[in-house]
């Protein structure tokens, strides 16, 4: 009887986080009729409206239906969890690990991490999504995901942090640049320079800005973006100047289409963090994946 009642429980999770019978259907081996038997049977039970009916664009919970929801998919994460911790005694590890971040780190920074772990751990799959840092940050905290990486994490009440590692950040420009011919550039140099930035609501941003305010140093602000691959193109093509992180120039530097140079001041980084919600119980899988990022070096 408790397991019947678990797998409506995690029906009625993944009608919320897929918002359509059909997608929780399919991944429950069910049809969508018998999903909505199990929500109805939900309903019959507390007695009140789980999910909004009648919309166009997919099923959304009503507030009573989140609050189901967001406690459900702890309590089953920790039975799953408890599953899976007892299986590995004399299993080989499996299971799936859901990562969400931001481009700039899930692009250039994990894929050797991944690819050392998927060695170690082939049975484990390891789904990532690329996101803004405010999506990475909801999904964390609506537990549709397992845990996000960021730059420059911000505490709040119902998240955790794990420190990652620090992102050096360097000046770039195209090779045909005044300024490419130099090693280290004072941020002073950069007084008046067309300037491709990232969108005013994303961390890296408030961080290069914060460096030039430092300085004194006012740039011209020609075109601004919300990932790293459009902010190298424009630079690439001579629009501006840009500061970005090191590690996500490696490619671009190698065939010298841009150029990195540092600053004479010294090193500014931003850091990145592993971020999760509190509270949230690890399977095996996840816990191993966690120590490897912040204990090894690929």
């Amino acid at each position: 009887m408790l397991l019947m009642h678990l797998e409506t429980l995690k029906t009625f999770c993944d009608l919320i986080e897929t918002g359509s019978f059909s997608k929780a259907a399919a991944l429950n081996f069910i049809t969508q009729s018998a999903v909505s038997q199990q929500v109805q049977s939900l309903e019959r039970r507390y007695d009140q409206k789980l999910i909004e009916r009648g919309r166009r664009q997919g099923v959304a919970p009503t507030e009573a239906g989140r609050l189901l929801y967001l406690e459900c998919k702890e309590m089953l994460d920790r039975f799953h969890a408890l599953e899976n911790r007892l299986r590995s005694r004399s299993e080989v590890m499996t299971g799936t690990i859901r990562v969400a971040t931001v481009y700039s780190v899930g692009l250039h920074e994990l894929p050797p991490y991944i690819k050392q772990f998927i060695k170690e751990y082939p049975q484990v799959k390891v789904h990532i999504e690329y996101s803004r840092t405010d999506k990475v940050i909801e999904a964390c905290l609506n537990n549709t995901i397992d845990f996000g990486i960021i730059a420059l994490p911000l505490r709040q009440p119902n998240l955790a942090i794990i420190p990652f590692r620090h992102d050096k950040l360097v000046i770039v420009c195209n090779p045909d640049h005044p300024l490419a011919h130099r090693r280290r550039v004072s941020v002073k140099k950069l007084e008046g320079e067309d300037f491709i930035a990232f969108e005013r609501d994303i961390p890296t941003r408030k961080t290069i800005d914060r460096i030039l305010k430092q300085n004194r140093v006012s740039v011209n602000y020609v075109m601004e973006f919300d990932n790293i691959e459009t902010i190298k193109r424009s630079v690439e093509v001579g629009i501006g100047i840009s500061i970005l992180p090191e590690t996500a120039l490696e490619n671009e530097i190698s065939s010298r289409v841009l150029v990195a140079l540092n600053f004479t001041e010294g090193i500014f980084t931003r850091p990145i963090g592993i971020i999760h919600r509190k509270g949230k119980v690890f399977t095996p899988a996840i816990r191993e994946f966690i120590n490897l990022l912040i204990s090894s070096k690929p």
